[in-house]
């Protein structure tokens, strides 16, 4: 019989996560290398582990994922909305909690365009009067 998987896909800023979770020891490999290796800052860790602490399934899931676009800040955010969504597909109930958490809203924050005549989005150059 096949094992069952779940999969859910998180978003934020230009970075995008595919995630699977199976049942397992607690194994979390992202683009085929271990967490500890892909993510060498332990706050990102933190950031990715958040919902399997909120919900005390940390050790239960081996998860699997496919992360690509922008920083590494923004793909420890993009795995964790993937995480959370992909627990509220093997069990429901635990919406409230993730929802109360604020993981599954999708961080819509992006980068601004550059906008013409302007240096970035908003800064000017400097203005000499004379």
């Amino acid at each position: 019989m096949a094992e069952e998987k779940y999969y859910a896909t998180g978003k934020r800023k230009s970075s995008i996560a595919r995630v699977w979770l199976k049942s397992g020891n607690g194994q979390i490999m992202v683009n085929r290398q271990p967490l500890d290796d892909y993510f060498g800052r332990a706050i990102l860790r933190m950031v990715i582990e958040q919902p399997l602490a909120l919900t005390e399934t940390i050790g239960k899931f081996d998860i699997d994922i496919n992360v690509s676009g922008g920083g590494h800040a923004g793909q420890a955010g993009a795995i964790k909305h993937g995480i959370s969504k992909a627990l509220m597909v093997y069990n429901g109930d635990l919406r409230p909690t993730l929802k109360k958490a604020g993981f599954i809203t999708r961080d819509s924050r992006v980068k601004e365009r550059k906008k013409y005549g302007r240096r970035a989005a908003r800064a000017r150059f400097q203005f000499s009067k004379r």
